[in-house]
């Protein structure tokens, strides 16, 4: 196969008109909130852009139980920001409160540096807030006829994901891809392989029109012009499909869950005397009321009552897998994400 060069095409000709794009969307880098927080108690929250739109909503809804519960008015302090990029600066210092992420592994970042000293993984559902799977969206009318990810490898298909090192987004779709990969070999060769599945994404990765900072980034992008399939999670389409944005949905036979926790930051929390209100606020986040908002946002819910309810709301592809299959995330993280690894041999063309 012949490899065309790494490249970010158009990238400077339309730099300052996608700069402001970002800048308008809130898909670039997203500082705290500005200005003193008014309030009997203060949560600072570090979460990963892709959840901002529903946190809009489930903010003031956990404000007011809290007030009713407690007497306490607390007020936040937010940061969206790339998952990659919100869990570098968590652990490099930044005092969260609360971390929500797009992957586990970035929540290991943070516990790694000392920032989280309890079991996360022991609390509701794993830790996990909510789920989603990987799909590809196309412009209105699939002029492309995208059906599956074979497609993405064709000539003229320019794809849209964006960087690894910075997205916890991008790091889905790669392993949403790369497993793709390994469930086709498993088809065709009776058992996985890792260099029919490394090939896969390397042709897959061969349409590759830009990688960028996130995946609000790359939908930016997208929206405006560049590409003609994005690979995201289901419910940044449904959400944007839901504010009137013209997307069709494809969801591939074989693709990943995704699974997005969140956790109390201890080191933080006792820092700031805000461990009650934090820990109430995660427990918040896996009720149904905020699971409901959830759903209205796209996500699929962890709350078994929940799923219940919203069981027709969802595709469930055939070939569905999860981050088992790979071999769990120290695997991924070794094998794919390594300097040496998977992803970086074929960003390299090697």
């Amino acid at each position: 196969m012949k490899r065309k060069p790494m490249i970010v095409k158009r990238a400077f000709a339309s730099l300052l008109v996608l700069s402001a794009l970002l800048t308008a969307a809130g898909c670039g880098k997203e500082e705290a909130s500005t200005g003193a927080p008014q309030g009997d108690v203060t949560l600072v929250i570090g979460a990963y852009s892709v959840v901002k739109d529903a946190f809009a909503e489930l903010l003031p809804m956990f404000s007011e139980k809290w007030l009713r519960e407690s007497g306490q008015k607390v007020a936040f302090q937010e940061s969206y920001e790339a998952s990659g990029t919100q869990a570098r600066a968590i652990a490099g210092g930044f005092e969260a409160d609360v971390a929500v992420l797009a992957m586990e592994g970035d929540l290991d970042k943070i516990e790694a540096a000392g920032f989280i000293g309890h079991d996360w993984r022991a609390s509701s559902e794993a830790g996990m807030i909510t789920e989603s799977i990987v799909v590809l969206g196309t412009r209105e009318g699939n002029p492309k006829g995208i059906a599956d990810w074979d497609d993405l490898t064709k000539d003229g298909v320019k794809v849209l994901y964006p960087n690894p090192k910075t997205s916890g987004g991008a790091q889905w779709d790669i392993n949403a891809i790369y497993g793709a990969g390994l469930k086709r070999s498993e088809e065709l060769e009776g058992a996985k392989s890792e260099a029919y599945a490394k090939k896969f994404l390397q042709a897959v990765h061969d349409n590759v029109e830009s990688l960028d900072k996130s995946g609000r980034a790359s939908m930016a992008a997208f929206e405006y012009g560049v590409g003609d399939v994005i690979v995201t999670y289901e419910n940044e389409l449904k959400a944007r499909i839901q504010q009137g944005v013209a997307y069709e949905i494809v969801v591939p036979e074989h693709t990943i869950l995704i699974q997005n926790p969140a956790a109390v930051v201890d080191r933080n929390v006792d820092k700031h005397g805000t461990r009650e209100v934090a820990e109430a606020f995660i427990a918040y986040l896996h009720s149904e009321e905020a699971q409901r908002v959830f759903v209205k946002h796209g996500f699929r819910p962890v709350h078994e009552g929940v799923k219940q309810e919203t069981e027709g709301q969802f595709d469930v592809p055939a070939g569905l897998f999860d981050i088992s299959y790979l071999g769990g995330w120290d695997e991924v993280r070794s094998k794919l994400y390594s300097k040496k690894g998977i992803w970086y041999q074929v960003l390299a063309g090697i």
